[in-house]
């Protein structure tokens, strides 16, 4: 089995890798540019005996995008079995602040590159090859909070066309999405923040990579499972928060 992970050096991209190296894939790892994957995926890819290349793309580039499922065929011999469209950009950015600029580049990494890299993932699978996507959405699509303006508008786009794909694509191709909460900090979080903000969950807890790792795994293997959003997120989904975690609890 062959997967095809964007964002798939680092990060949540880089635990998702990792858990399907666990489960038997072989891996091409996308990245907007080359480099070395997270210790942890290395050590799973060598643990697990699991061929991996590289693949950096712009996924904000037509070009880039239209070729990539084409370059990982040509590099491993065969189409890909699995896409997780893993990669996203996050910025700051009020309503009333945003630009065509912003909005354009949230939409196409987040947006169409997903739906341009399923259409060439779905084209490229042999005659009787099953396939399967899964999408990184975000818990705000069930209740956007205000902040971050292109970036939530890219994840509702997403979010709600992952349906549409999972009709289009079936039977050949399942497609469903992950709906992550609070995974890892950023640089805007401080300790206690992050620590407190656990408390606001209705399970108390935040959702570690691994467990969206796991998510993924499961919707991959699930054949009889499509059209779905699987939220992994502590329960965030359950309560309508005004704004984004990184403004909430702060000192």
């Amino acid at each position: 089995m062959l997967a095809l992970v964007t964002g798939g050096l680092h990060r949540v991209g880089a635990a998702i890798a990792a858990r399907l190296a666990a489960a038997g894939y072989d891996l091409a790892l996308h990245a907007h540019r080359a480099g070395e994957p997270d210790p942890a995926l290395a050590q799973a890819i060598a643990a697990h005996g699991r061929e991996s290349a590289i693949f950096p793309a712009d996924l904000a580039a037509s070009g880039d995008v239209e070729t990539l499922v084409a370059q990982v065929k040509a590099r491993f011999g065969r189409a890909p079995d699995a896409l997780v469209n893993s990669a996203s950009i996050i910025a700051e950015g009020q309503w009333a602040d945003l630009s065509h600029e912003a909005l354009a580049r949230h939409l196409d990494v987040n947006f169409v590159a997903p739906m341009l890299l399923t259409r060439g993932f779905a084209a490229a699978l042999a005659d009787g090859q099953a396939g399967a996507v899964v999408n990184i959405v975000d818990q705000r699509v069930a209740n956007p909070p205000v902040d971050q303006a292109a970036y939530t508008a890219s994840k509702l786009a997403l979010g709600s066309v992952t349906r549409v794909m999972a009709r289009a694509f079936a039977p050949q191709v399942r497609v469903n999405a992950v709906a992550p909460g609070m995974v890892l900090p950023g640089d805007d979080y401080d300790d206690d923040q992050w620590q407190r903000l656990k408390t606001a969950m209705p399970l108390r807890r935040n959702s570690p990579p691994e467990e969206i790792a796991e998510a993924v795994a499961y919707l991959l293997g699930a054949r009889a499972v499509t059209g779905q959003t699987l939220y992994v997120d502590g329960g965030a989904n359950l309560e309508s928060f005004a704004r984004d975690f990184v403004h909430m609890m702060r000192d």
